[in-house]
């Protein structure tokens, strides 16, 4: 029986939606464990990975080096690991992949087209992870529906249809971005020194830049695109 065959993803729906994230996250780890991992990203996740850490260290957590980070993102990453103790499995595209798509396409190809943009995220991200989930029965991510409009419908527990059918737990999709601050600021989280330079959201350097005041949290994430494409390819639906 496939994993996801032994559970009713309907009723645990109904079940978790008013449940404090913590509780979708202990259920995750009861159930699937050690073949579900939490992909680790934005200031989101960090509160993700301390409520992990204080519910079982041995939780996997994971995250995408593209090669085009902010030095920011990289301190953060050992801060965390530095403050939980925990493993943190670093996922790098394919290094012949990467050269080849340079080589057709430019080292900024994501600036031509909103078409070579997604080859861009593709290759330094979707496929990295692609692997990553081939082996597991879960992952765990950071989505809110507040955060995009390509984002509104996110449930707590979807059937990942893009990687292979298998669980997707999202225990942040009904909290606010306010809810996550006020976490990571009662916990003591460390996160990413970029969101006081004014970048709500951030990915790869060049495709990252600061929101004015007003602007939505997302607007500095390729921003020369419209807001209904603005997804790197991890969290589109079939």
């Amino acid at each position: 029986m496939k994993t996801t065959e032994k559970y009713d993803i309907e009723k645990l729906n109904k079940e978790m939606e008013s449940r404090m994230p913590q509780e979708l996250l202990e259920w995750g780890l009861q159930e699937l464990h050690p073949r579900m991992a939490f992909a680790w990203s934005g200031a989101e996740d960090v509160a993700v990975v301390d409520m992990l850490a204080r519910i079982n260290p041995q939780a996997r957590v994971f995250t995408l080096d593209t090669g085009r980070l902010n030095p920011e993102t990289y301190d953060v990453i050992d801060r965390v690991r530095g403050k939980y103790g925990i493993q943190i499995e670093i996922l790098f595209p394919d290094a012949a992949k990467v050269e080849e798509m340079a080589r057709d396409k430019g080292v900024n190809l994501f600036y031509h087209s909103a078409g070579d943009r997604k080859l861009c995220c593709n290759v330094r991200k979707v496929q990295p992870l692609k692997r990553k989930l081939s082996s597991l029965d879960a992952w765990v991510t950071g989505l809110r529906r507040d955060q995009a409009v390509t984002r509104t419908e996110v449930r707590k527990i979807e059937i990942d249809k893009t990687f292979g059918g298998i669980i997707k737990l999202n225990p942040l999709a009904n909290w606010s971005n306010d809810d996550v601050w006020d976490y990571i600021r009662k916990n003591e989280v460390p996160y990413n020194g970029l969101h006081d330079k004014g970048y709500p959201s951030i990915g790869c350097a060049p495709c990252t830049r600061p929101v004015k005041p007003g602007e939505d949290i997302r607007s500095g994430r390729w921003w020369w695109e419209s807001p209904e494409v603005k997804e790197c390819g991890l969290h589109v639906k079939l």
